[in-house]
């Protein structure tokens, strides 16, 4: 599978597999999973040649950490890029204290607690090192610290200014330190991700859905600094939450809810022009951010060995030019956008 190199500190850098694999749905989202499942899924990626795996301590409360745990022993540590999150502390709770009660199933009984310190950051660090079995980290991610997640304009900028006020700190510390490679943030909203940017020395971003065949808003500024700085993009949420992949049929999510009327249109249209070049809506979607440069992995999860090989498949597949123009013609695709 194709790599893309990323260098910026002076280092070796990294070489992220173009489609990684992200493991939220492997902490049991929406549905409870066993172990073996778990497991096949993994190694059926790495199979098919994903090298880069995204993991955090909210995904499962911390089970999809330990869930690479088992997967990563006996793997040569240098053949794969590895990134996890910082930013919640797990504490033990009663069981119907348990955070994702609804959203994540079969989970280990754990209460999230936001935390952005320079101390909450190493002890979630440590708290992922132990869970996952390695020594090191390749990407450090802060996790969510956005609207979206925060709840509240206010909310996020109380936790953004601890995060500028120690918490950057911690992360760099662990840069220079050599115990990660790299520093970032895991965000869902290009704008918040552009305030970090701004404000920190930040390598990578993992961008949640706000860089797809749907939005590409964040071309307006962020995108353009990123190429600047010489910083990187992972893409999360190719099919933006469900829509870019299933097509706007009934039930079908955007954002994590189901899709409003404007969006299922505006699908239905790029749905219509993908047939007309004899293209599967999924396959554009995954392909279509890897064409920025920054772009350098997308990660679209999967939650069973069927979802692993439709990804692979899904990313090997030829689409034409005239589709990515047929596209912007229509203005369902901006003309800035890059599609070679």
């Amino acid at each position: 599978m194709k790599a893309n190199h990323w260098q910026r500190r002076g280092n070796d850098g990294l070489n992220l597999s173009e489609l990684g694999m992200g493991t939220a749905p492997l902490g049991n989202l929406y549905k409870a999973i066993t172990e073996d499942e778990a497991n096949a899924t993994l190694n059926r990626a790495w199979e098919i040649g994903s090298r880069y795996f995204d993991t955090a301590p909210l995904y499962g409360l911390g089970l999809a950490e330990t869930r690479m745990n088992r997967f990563l022993k006996g793997k040569v540590r240098d053949e794969y890029v590895l990134s996890t999150k910082v930013g919640r502390l797990m504490e033990v709770c009663k069981p119907e204290e348990r955070t994702g009660i609804g959203k994540f199933f079969d989970t280990p009984t754990r209460r999230q607690q936001f935390d952005y310190s320079y101390n909450g950051i190493m002890r979630s660090f440590e708290a992922s090192l132990e869970r996952l079995g390695v020594d090191r980290i390749d990407i450090l991610f802060a996790h969510d610290l956005d609207i979206f997640n925060q709840g509240s304009q206010e909310v996020m900028e109380a936790r953004q200014a601890d995060f500028f006020a120690s918490g950057i700190h911690a992360l760099t510390t662990l840069r220079d330190q050599k115990v990660v490679k790299a520093i970032g943030a895991g965000i869902n909203e290009w704008e918040a991700a552009q305030t970090l940017l701004e404000r920190c020395d930040m390598d990578l971003f993992l961008l949640a859905g706000r860089y797809t065949l749907l939005e590409q808003e964040a071309l307006n500024s962020f995108l353009p600094m990123c190429e600047e700085r010489g910083v990187g993009i992972v893409l999360g949420g190719p099919y933006n939450s469900g829509i870019l992949a299933t097509g706007p049929v009934k039930g079908a999510f955007f954002n994590y809810d189901p899709a409003p009327q404007d969006i299922l249109y505006r699908v239905g249209k790029i749905e219509a022009v993908c047939n007309d070049h004899g293209v599967k809506l999924i396959e554009a979607a995954l392909r279509f951010p890897l064409h920025h440069p920054c772009v350098l992995s997308s990660i679209p999860g999967a939650q069973s060995v069927t979802e692993v090989e439709s990804n692979a498949a899904n990313i090997k597949a030829e689409i034409p030019d005239d589709l990515w123009a047929d596209l912007k013609a229509q203005g369902l695709l901006r003309e800035d956008a890059p599609t070679a």
